[in-house]
């Protein structure tokens, strides 16, 4: 069977700003991949990940260098399958991954959730603070403080004043927060201590990935996420003497395939799991709700931080999203 690959590039304003301790956007701007066998279309959306490398020409070109594997002919689910040894993780692989099983979910008249075997249900996500002064974030911390789970993003000077200030504007509700590779071996105690004491549930990627040693020793009174240390399955192990979590985002992973072997690997290991995503639209987030149907936290509120989401989306009512319909995706 001969496929037809198309490629978009789309831009998404985002609703106000979006800042974490590395920069900030007002733009989301996202590569879609369409395979069609001729009748039925699958797609997969992916967001360049600039922390390693990536831009919005490297992956498309990832992408146009697969023709060839769609040219061997074969099924959806036979070349995603080839694809895991044809391209690196990351998101180029991602957006063709999950376009494949999308075509694969169509051309079997069926859904990705009946797939893979899973019920899917409905999931709460964090809502997402950015990074601001402690006033300014209390005050957008309190405008969601009816909301379940909050994600926060931090990772700078007076951080400790930041934590103190969104707990005592939302203290009822669960709060995770996002260091973005913030924080240093000099405040890493004190911040950590203050997380504690203001009850927080998760701290992702507080040290970067390249110098997170300290956690080897560390106090660990609040779990540690590894976001930007944990990519896929590979090398999880070495992960457990410094990390109680992972992220799982389907841009670095390379798509939902390994996605799913990245969670069952870390539940073997005894890992909590969280299920991230990039700032995207609602084809982005439809895959990893299928890997967030067995997770501990789901942070997949990207197209609420959208000015406007594509058509059709995901349905969000508050925090709580519903799985696709099979017009957007699976």
């Amino acid at each position: 069977m001969q496929y037809n690959l198309n490629l978009l590039i789309e831009r998404y304003p985002i609703a106000g700003k979006f800042t974490i301790s590395r920069g900030s956007k007002t733009e989301a701007v996202i590569v879609v991949c369409e395979l069609s066998d001729g009748i039925f279309t699958g797609r997969g959306e992916c967001v360049p990940y600039a922390r390693f490398g990536e831009s919005i020409e490297s992956v498309s070109e990832q992408i146009r260098a697969v023709a060839s594997l769609l040219n061997t002919g074969g099924s959806a689910e036979e070349l995603r399958l080839k694809l895991q040894n044809m391209m690196p993780a990351g998101a180029a692989r991602n957006a063709v991954d999950c376009a494949l099983w999308d075509l694969q979910a169509k051309q079997a008249g069926s859904s990705v959730a009946s797939l893979l075997k899973l019920t899917a249900r409905p999931l709460i996500t964090a809502i997402t603070v950015s990074i601001d002064t402690p006033e300014l974030m209390a005050a957008a911390t309190a405008k969601l403080a009816h909301h379940p789970l909050i994600k926060v993003k931090i990772g700078g000077d007076n951080d400790s004043a930041r934590i103190r200030a969104v707990r005592g504007a939302a203290p009822e509700a669960q709060i995770i927060l996002d260091a973005n590779e913030g924080w240093n071996a000099q405040n890493f105690d004190e911040n950590m201590g203050v997380a504690a004491s203001c009850a927080i549930a998760l701290i992702e990627q507080p040290l970067p990935s390249s110098d997170d040693s300290y956690l080897l020793h560390a106090q660990r009174p609040v779990p540690v996420c590894a976001d930007e240390s944990a990519h896929t399955s590979e090398g999880l192990e070495k992960l457990t003497d410094r990390y109680d979590a992972v992220n799982i985002k389907l841009d670095k992973t390379g798509g939902l395939t390994e996605a799913l072997i990245m969670r069952d690997k870390a539940r073997i290991l005894g890992l909590k799991v969280m299920v991230g995503c990039m700032v995207g639209s609602s084809l982005a987030m439809a895959p990893a709700l299928m890997v967030g149907q067995d997770a501990d936290f789901i942070d997949l509120d990207g197209p609420l931080l959208l000015a406007k989401d594509r058509e059709p989306a995901l349905h969000y009512d508050g925090t709580t999203v519903s799985p696709p319909l099979a017009e957007l995706w699976g």
